[in-house]
């Protein structure tokens, strides 16, 4: 339990530390429209979690989270022209130097399309993004969990244009977005120097780190459990969450990836997703719970989205990890509303498949699995949706 998380030595600590859119609603029901845009009008008012010995209510298997995104949906940019070079092993400052900013950000507005099978990039940003109850844009407050660990960090291309699109086509303050990493982001604001970024976005650093106590759901502790969260989220603060991650190597009872679920070891405090008969279990109940997904009913259906969008930028990846530097060339993104289906098709097709590299593919069906979906769930009979053939 997570107590005895708190025998775990430093060492390993550290190195593990009013919907936008017009009136159509794409493909999705107007019953599931409705049902997400009606519920939401109680989004962000929890406080703290109240803890007992009654068991925390977690995502209901298989029920929608987004409106207009249908969560088995992965939209894959695989372009060649988004960096220059063939070289893998990198510093981020010479990645950064080497990143088509122009290619980069005209894939993600195809990206955005293909995910809510939308044909112009606005309207579809507008359907991914959307405004809290009760709040104008000018109020809404984003974060976004950026992968600080070790020296691999998301390209600035990726990230402005993230928070462009909440700028300048949302309305939202950049004062109001916030780019955090919990665990890893303490000299975030130092070592990390983000280009073009909207005046006031803060590089929060570890922003106040994971101090909140939360009853955390099945299957950690069979859902009596609790953890350390971002205060932040804990209190119900963060209107719109983005998961932004890397792709990169960790020990195999994780999968063999870090990814999406394992980026919000830093919006949950690590250790207990080490301790024993942790592992796993904890990883998939911190991304199952209300503090990622958004509050939730008692029957564990999301009421209103807080984490409206998942993105892997695999522009550079590795084999290896999660510290040291890159070890390829990628020159891919990714896209998708639910992080264990964005996880399993980047480790299946990417890492295992394209790349040839070892993952633990029992516990990636697990992820899977463990949120209700299994392989055979997935559309486009298993298949990343090509961003760039949506667009014509």
């Amino acid at each position: 339990m997570i107590l005895r998380a708190l025998q775990l030595p430093c060492s390993l600590f550290v190195k593990e530390c009013n919907l936008m859119s017009d009136s159509h609603t794409h493909s999705l029901s107007r019953r599931k429209f409705l049902r997400g845009a009606t519920a939401g009008t109680l989004a962000f008012s929890a406080p703290y979690v109240a803890l007992s010995s009654a068991r925390t209510v977690g995502y209901a298997k298989g029920t929608s989270v987004h409106p207009n995104i249908d969560e088995l949906r992965v939209v894959e940019a695989h372009d060649e022209k988004m960096t220059e070079g063939t070289r893998g092993r990198l510093s981020w400052e010479q990645q950064e130097s080497q990143v088509q900013w122009d290619r980069v950000q005209a894939n993600m507005d195809r990206m955005a399309c293909a995910l809510v099978k939308e044909k112009d990039p606005e309207r579809a940003w507008k359907s991914i993004f959307l405004k809290p109850p009760g709040k104008s844009w000018s109020e809404t407050t984003v974060a976004i969990k950026s992968n600080h660990q070790g020296v691999q960090r998301a390209r600035s291309a990726v990230v402005s244009k993230l928070c462009h699109v909440l700028t300048d086509i949302a309305g939202v303050s950049g004062a109001n977005i916030a780019i955090y990493d919990g665990c890893h982001g303490g000299n975030m604001s130092k070592n990390t120097r983000f280009k073009k970024l909207p005046d006031g976005v803060k590089l929060a650093n570890r922003w106040g780190s994971y101090n909140a106590k939360v009853g955390l759901p099945h299957p950690y502790v069979d859902g009596t459990g609790s953890s350390k969260c971002l205060d932040h989220l804990a209190k119900g603060e963060v209107d719109i969450l983005i998961d932004l991650a890397l792709t990169k190597r960790v020990m195999m009872w994780a999968g063999g990836f870090t990814q999406l679920m394992k980026n919000h070891f830093g919006t949950f405090n690590p250790r207990p997703g080490h301790a024993k008969n942790g592992h796993d279990d904890y990883l998939i109940a911190i991304n199952k719970s209300s503090q990622i997904l958004g509050k939730m009913d008692s029957s564990g259906k999301v009421q209103f989205p807080r984490q409206q969008l998942c993105m892997i930028d695999a522009l550079w990846g590795s084999e290896s990890g999660p510290g040291g530097t890159s070890t390829h060339q990628l020159n891919r993104l990714y896209m998708g509303n639910m992080a264990p289906v964005v996880d399993y098709q980047v480790a299946t097709k990417l890492r295992a498949d394209t790349m040839g590299w070892r993952i633990n593919r029992d516990v990636t069906e697990r992820f899977l699995t463990g949120f209700g979906y299994t392989a055979d769930d997935l559309p486009n009979d298993g298949q990343c949706i090509d961003a760039i053939a949506y667009a014509g």
